[in-house]
């Protein structure tokens, strides 16, 4: 699942979309509610993705295979 904003584009593996756990982990972290938890699926929250700060709780919450936060201003840089 890819939800791109203007800056910001967040992809959230399918494999872990339905986790409840993970779900709960990514609202839980993030400082501006990219994440949402919609039934105990991970729900990414479009109006919000641009104001990710870069923070990286998102990705050590889970892993960079299964959070990815690409910078579409920098030919979709990955933040690692």
């Amino acid at each position: 699942m890819r939800v791109d904003g203007t800056f910001i584009g967040i992809d959230v593996a399918d494999a872990i979309v339905d986790d409840s756990a993970i779900a709960a982990k990514l609202r839980e972290v993030c400082p501006v509610d990219i994440y949402g938890d919609a039934e105990g699926k991970v729900q990414i929250v479009e109006g919000n993705v641009d104001e990710c700060v870069l923070c990286r709780l998102c990705i050590d919450a889970t892993s960079p295979e299964q959070v990815k936060v690409l910078k579409l201003y920098d030919n979709e840089a990955s933040l690692a």
